[in-house]
């Protein structure tokens, strides 16, 4: 099973985005041109929100017509400095923007999933709808990560905004030398305008649903 690692952190504004996208480096490392898509994240749990308990969160992301569904493990693995390093479990598969996931292609993360929601039925709990800019991360000119620059909107399970994320985050590529990362997601941390965030996008985005509720 994959591990997913990644540096993740709060922006301060979206010209700390704008910023980002623009320049050259960040430490050592050369930065790619940069691309923008338009991704809508689904998440995804039974009734009884068997995953959560089980550890797991699904989403479905759509990007240009394609949608992939994706496990992550949510059992807690943020380095304990609060440096906004992450390392999770995940499996990634094809699917469709369908509820139903035995519509869906074979694959890794559909036996899982199907053995984890045990024939229940599942529900849209939240969504993120999100403009993403990418960039290369270049070492020696090879890529060992991805600059992620999102503006995010969040909207709850009846589609009402709650509030939006400015969110930047360093995923490594691959078998990239630690210490190479860690000196890239050190240029971040530097930054005045970004906080390393110990908490995943989806548990900002309950926050900021359960918050809405508390004042309805």
């Amino acid at each position: 099973m994959a591990i997913e690692v990644e540096s993740k952190f709060q922006a301060a504004s979206q010209r700390t985005l704008q910023r980002l996208a623009t320049i050259d480096r960040l430490g050592r490392a050369r930065l790619g041109a940069a691309t923008v898509g338009l991704e809508l994240d689904r998440y995804l749990d039974t009734a009884g929100e068997r995953l959560a308990a089980a550890g797991w969160a699904c989403r479905l992301r759509t990007r240009d017509n394609r949608t992939i569904v994706s496990l992550k493990g949510t059992a807690p693995s943020v380095v304990g400095d609060r440096s906004g390093l992450h390392r999770r479990p995940e499996v990634e598969g094809p699917a469709t923007a369908n509820l139903d996931p035995s519509t869906w292609p074979a694959s890794a993360a559909l036996e899982l999933l199907l053995a984890l929601v045990g024939g229940e039925s599942l529900e849209e709990r939240l969504t993120l709808d999100q403009r993403r800019t990418e960039r290369d991360v270049l070492l020696d000119g090879e890529r060992v990560a991805t600059l992620s620059l999102d503006e995010v909107a969040v909207l709850d399970a009846a589609g009402r905004s709650v509030g939006r994320m400015l969110v930047v985050e360093l995923e490594h590529a691959g078998d990239t030398d630690a210490g190479e990362m860690a000196a890239v997601a050190e240029a971040l941390r530097a930054d005045a305008e970004l906080a390393p965030d110990p908490l995943t996008k989806l548990e900002h985005a309950s926050h900021l649903i359960a918050a809405s509720r508390a004042t309805e």
